[in-house]
Formats: structure tokens, sequence, C-alpha cells
């Protein structure tokens, strides 16, 4: 057998667009839903650059029949000059080059939510084809690509009195398995984008369904107040406990920082931080400046009162932040991201500058505001009371190890597996489901909880309520997690986390929904980094069982029972059907072979795209207000899941 040659002619070297095509996931994330909606945010990102430099106040995105996209605004156009070093077009260089824009000349931009992106160039990589069209210097210029690579040369095909830069693109079939564009998941993100760039105009129109008149479905997103009208819309569903949102703006090194912030009646920190319009989940250096200003300067107000000896109680930096919704929205010239999912802002500088501007302005707002900060300070006050009264419920919840035999819930059937990323734990709905899915699980790798009952609704609770609830401590201590520090009573301890798969499993009933969401709540709240890492699932047992003779078929849902009758029996007779009406009408062979068994079970893994919109929801669906959460219901009663 002939061994072949390792030469030089075996060393392959892609240009760009090649490797963007080849690996894809490199440059957008995945090939999903997700990376379909990126390509959208890049096309918008150039635009909303061209409106962070003053040159466009307009953007117009079009979802087109086939589910193809059109991106328009009225900044200056790209620019389709000769490019001397690349011998073409410059509109052809930024189509096709990676890393080819005029956003790494600061004369240009100064900052750029795009510097964090890819660039339209792997748009086009990953588009069947893609037709850019530039208004400039009164004409209509036009070149059309396909897999990133020019069709033709640019072609003056007209002229205008409009400028500005459109951009259609096809994404390609091959490279996604997912085409259909989600309105609602561009929606958020251009709502979004409207509040972080007041006085932009963004319009999202949706051309492949009619409404009832006969027009296509538009909406305008549009902020006047950017950040402060943010605050009020996250904080729609809570009820405020001052009037006013407190707004500070400045300047320092360079750094534009922007900050609203209101406080409310709950007792969840709702903390939402941007760098140059990027969502930073994981933080930073601007939300630690913000959290160190935020801190010194209220303890010195409440200090200045004599507020804790009269109190006679200890305030620490947590309950200067119980209650509190804030948005931070810094812009970096280079910015420097870290972190597992590279949405850590690192650098150190932008730290001292939130810190200063939030420290003065907050402080101005304190002298300027006494009966807001009075209400502030008594927000603070009952926090700090309801954290001691925590601290001895938490300190119940992890008296014992873990780790420890005797420390685990008696109602755990644990599994004998010790590998955390082989072993995963069922919460299920009632002691009958716990005993069906005890006997029917697999011992080595999957560990049983029954949970009695509807958990609390930790939406409406005070800490210490949270950590004194039996059905709470065990999920804590089964799950082998610790929580809080010194500077965060809710920061959790994932080192001994004991499974990294945690499965929700209840009836497919509206009461099994219920408590699905209760428990969903609770992770959100409580256990966020659990979700953030993929380790919470859904499990989705079935809603029938159909036999004809010797065969049988599962149905998890009307629309397979219909359609699964008629491929057993064409006039639908003889063929019966059994409805479970729970888990426990299951047998233990049963739930094993629809819900436990790794080979046939269908699973929903809980993640957070948007934790702006996943705090809405939560807010909506488990606060005090009944008509927004009607509304959402009668919207989605057909399609409702909950999956943040």
């Amino acid at each position: 057998m002939s061994q072949k040659q390792y030469t030089a002619s075996s060393i392959q070297s892609l240009e760009g667009i090649e490797h963007v095509r080849l690996r894809p996931s490199m440059y957008i994330g995945d090939v999903g839903t997700r990376g379909l909606h990126h390509l959208v945010y890049e096309v918008v990102d150039n635009s909303i650059d061209e409106a962070l430099a003053g040159y466009c106040d307009t953007i117009f995105v079009t979802i087109k029949e086939g589910n193809g996209i059109e991106v328009s605004d009225n900044g200056r156009g790209i620019p389709v000059d000769f490019h001397e070093k690349e011998q073409k077009s410059a509109l052809e260089v930024v189509m096709t080059k990676i890393g080819a824009g005029g956003k790494f000349d600061k004369d240009s931009y100064k900052v750029s939510g795009g510097l964090h992106g890819v660039g339209v160039s792997c748009v086009n990589a990953l588009s069947t084809s893609l037709i850019a069209t530039v208004n400039r210097d009164g004409k209509v210029y036009q070149q059309k690509y396909s897999k990133g690579r020019a069709l033709e040369d640019v072609e003056e095909i007209g002229t205008t009195e409009k400028r500005g830069t459109t951009v259609f693109f096809q994404p390609d079939g091959s490279i996604f398995n997912e085409l259909v564009y989600n309105y609602d998941t561009l929606a958020t993100r251009l709502r979004e984008l409207a509040y972080l760039n007041k006085g932009i105009k963004i319009t999202l129109t949706d051309e492949r369904n009619l409404d009832e008149n006969g027009s296509f479905f538009v909406e305008n997103f549009y902020s006047e107040g950017g950040l402060k009208e943010f605050v009020e819309y996250i904080d729609g569903n809570r009820e405020s406990i001052m009037e006013k949102v407190i707004f500070m703006e400045g300047e320092r090194d360079d750094i534009p920082v922007e900050v609203a912030m209101r406080y409310n009646t709950s007792f969840n920190e709702n903390l939402h931080s941007y760098v140059n319009n990027i969502n930073t989940h994981e933080g930073g250096t601007h939300l630690a400046g913000f959290r160190r200003a935020l801190t010194r300067t209220l303890k010195k107000y409440a200090d200045d009162l004599g507020i804790p000896q009269k109190e006679k109680v200890e305030i620490t930096g947590d309950d200067f932040r119980e209650g509190l919704t804030a948005v931070i929205s810094v812009k970096v010239m280079e910015p420097q991201f870290e972190g597992q999912t590279k949405t850590k802002l690192g650098n150190s500088e932008v730290s001292g500058a939130v810190d200063k501007i939030v420290g003065e302005m907050l402080t101005n707002f304190l002298e300027e505001n006494p009966n807001e900060a009075k209400l502030i300070v008594q927000k603070v006050v009952l926090a700090a009371k309801a954290r001691q009264a925590a601290k001895k419920a938490r300190e119940m919840v992890q008296r014992k190890s873990p780790m420890g035999g005797s420390g685990l819930p008696g109602k755990l059937s644990d599994c004998s597996s010790k590998d955390p990323a082989e072993s995963e734990i069922f919460l299920v709905e009632g002691d009958s489901a716990g005993g069906t899915a005890k006997q029917g699980r697999d011992r080595h790798f999957q560990a049983i909880l029954p949970l009695r009952g509807k958990i609390l609704n930790v939406e409406k609770s005070m800490l210490h309520k949270v950590y004194d609830n039996e059905e709470i401590k065990n999920i804590y201590t089964a799950l082998g997690v610790s929580v809080g520090t010194e500077e965060d009573s809710k920061a959790l301890n994932m080192n001994k986390l004991r499974y990294h798969k945690v499965v929700i499993m209840t009836d497919a009933d509206i009461d099994g929904s219920h408590i699905s969401t209760l428990i969903l709540t609770f992770f959100f709240r409580y256990m966020k980094e659990l979700i953030e890492n993929g380790y919470i699932y859904i499990a989705q047992p079935p809603l029938y069982l159909l036999k004809k003779g010797n065969k049988k078929v599962y149905a998890y849902n009307e629309k397979e029972r219909e359609e699964f009758t008629l491929d057993m029996s064409p006039d639908g007779k003889g063929v019966e059907v059994q409805r479970y009406k729970g888990l426990g009408e299951m047998n233990p062979e049963q739930l094993w072979e629809t819900t436990l068994n790794p080979e046939h079970r269908i699973l929903k893994q809980v993640t957070i795209d948007n934790a702006v919109e996943a705090d809405n929801i939560f807010s909506m669906l488990m606060g005090d207000e009944v008509p927004p959460r009607r509304e959402f219901i009668e919207k989605n009663a057909k399609y409702a899941k909950i999956d943040a």
C-alpha cells in the first residue's frame, strides 16, 4: 500500500472567506438560530457605527419573503472609489476582505460596536446572495456577490439625492441548519439598540405575513430618553419606590459613560451593562466601578445621617443593590474582552471613569432630592435586616456538608457515579411520579429528587424566606452548591456541583407548567450561572400512547397524535389512544423509554439569549400585575414555552 506523500502541496492555505465558510462557528458562534440572527446584527452594527459617528439617524430592517434580510441606513454610504493597495473598489474590499473597514481608522470612527463582531464580509461569506447598494455623492452604485465573492465589478446604476447604504443578503442553507428568522428575537435586539442610542429611529418590517388589513407588520423603535426609558421599560412589571429615574452622564479619559437607575419593591438586583452596545453578560470593569461608587456614596450618605446606629444594623454593599434596576453603558475606543463568552470587559481604565462619574453625580442627586434619598435609605435598611435573617437561614442550608452522605436530602435517590460531567438529577413533581422515576432510572448516572407541590415563588419573596423554604433547601444541598459571600449574599459557588444536567420533570398540564415556571424562576434569580453554563433542562414527557395491534408509538403533542393516528390507520379506526394526565400514570418502563433514556428522550436546554427580555418575562409571569400576564398568555397560548 503506497503512502500519500506529505509535502508542501499537502499544506492548505485558506483565504479568509474560505475559512469563514469552513469554520463558521468560529466567527458567528454557531450555525443554528443564534448564528442566523447574528448575521443581521453584524450588518445593523455598521449602521449604528455611522450613527455613533454622527452621520446616521434612521435605519430600516426588513425581513423579506424567503427569509432574506435587507438593512438600509441614511449614513455616508460605504466608499466606492478605487483602493490602491487592494487594486479594487473600496466597497468590494469591505464586502470581501476579513478585517477590512473604516472602523479601524480612528479618524473615521471613534468607537465602534462592530469591533467586537466579525464584519459584513463574514455575512457575505455565509450568504448565497448579497447585494450592496450605495447612495453617495449623488449617484447610486451596486455590486452583487455570492458566498463572499464578487460576481461583477461595482456598477453605477443611477442618480439620487439620498445617501446611505443598503445591504440585502440571503443566508446559505448549506451552512445554517435553521433559515427562519424570528421576528421577536430581532425586535428585542433593535429595541435595545434604540434605547442605547437615543435619537436613532429603527424600523423593523416583516414582509412574510400580512396583517388583518393586508399590510406588512411594521414596528418602530425610537427613544428620546435613552437609558432612562430603558430602565422604565425593564421595570414595567415592578412597583417602583420612586418616581424619578436617576440618570448620570459624563466623560472621563475619553470614555463616555451613561448610567440610569431606579429602586423598586422587589428583592432582586437587576443590572445590565453594555460596552459599545454589546451586552456584557459577565460584567467587567465598568460594572465593578459602578458598584464601588454606589456602595461608597450611599454608605457615606447613610453614615452621615447616623442610620446604622439608629437602626442597629450593619449595612453592606449587597444591601445597596437589592431592588435596584440599573443600566450601565460605556463607549470604549479599544475594548478588551475576557471571560468564557468574551462578554466581560477587561479595560482597567474604565473602572475609574465609571466610579468617578457615578460617585459625583449620585452625591449631587442625593443632596438635591432628599425625599428620594430617604426612600432609598429606607429600602437599604430593610434589605440589611432581611440579609441578616437570610444569613441565619443560609447557614441552616449549609450546616452539613452536601458532599457527605448525611448532608443530602432524605428524599434524594442519588446516583452511584461521582463524576458531575456524566451525572444528572431530575427534579420531579410529587412523590408518586418520583417513585416511578426512581424505579425507571439508570441508577449509575441518574438521581431523582421529588419536590412536594409548588415551590416558593421567589419573585415575591424576601431572601430569608427563600433560604427557609424546605424544597429550595433540598435543591441547594442535593446540587452540592454553596451560596453567599461577604460581597454578595447570592453569589453561587459551583466548585462542588454534583450534576451537569439538572432536569425539571413535571406533568404535561397547567399545574405542571406552573411548577416548571416556578422552578425556572428560582434558577434564573438565584442560580443563573447554572443556566449560563447550559446545565438546566426541561424534560418533555409524551402526552399520548397510541396502540394498534402490536404497534405502539408515543405522541408528544396534538399534531403528532393526529399524524401518527393516520399513519397507523388511514381512516383513524382501530387506534387505541391513551392520554397521560401525569407522570405517575406511566409505569417505570414507559417513563424510562420516553423521558429518561438518553437515546430516545427529548430534553429542552434552557438558555438566556437576552437577559433583559428574560427578566421581563419572569417579572411579568410571577409578579403581581395581572393584565400583562393575561395578555402574554393569550398571545402565546398555543406556542407558549418558557425557554428564557
